[in-house]
């Protein structure tokens, strides 16, 4: 999990898709960019999307998200927030989950892919 720099909350790496890259592409830039790891993609976990992955922006703006949620092994690098879109990298159980400071977004992010019972 990564911290985030813009609202301080504890979030799964992740972001959108670029043009003309594929989600896997994307899965493993991400990786790269916010926690600094090159990481190894064994397969999707889970494909969600609905109502609790609608977002409203400050600005107004409202998007509604489709997620691929990948299991991941790191097979290089060390985990390190970029201190741009992150501040802080760390690991938790599935129970601990439960308990950290998430958006409504990642907990349903993770309820979904059968991390924890939410």
């Amino acid at each position: 999990m990564v911290r985030l720099a813009d609202t301080g909350l504890w979030a799964t790496i992740g972001g959108v898709v670029e043009p003309d890259e594929s989600p896997e592409e994307a899965a493993r830039r991400e990786s790269e960019e916010e926690a600094g790891v090159t990481v190894g993609l064994s397969g999707i976990r889970a494909v969600l999307g609905g109502p609790q992955f609608r977002i409203r922006y400050p600005n107004g703006d409202e998007t509604a998200y489709v997620s691929t949620v990948f299991d991941a092994v790191i097979v290089s690098g060390t985990p390190a927030p970029d201190h741009d879109e992150t501040i802080e990298v760390g690991w938790f159980r599935p129970r601990e989950l439960a308990e950290a400071d998430i958006s409504s977004f990642t907990r349903a992010l993770l309820v979904g892919a059968r991390v924890f019972a939410g």
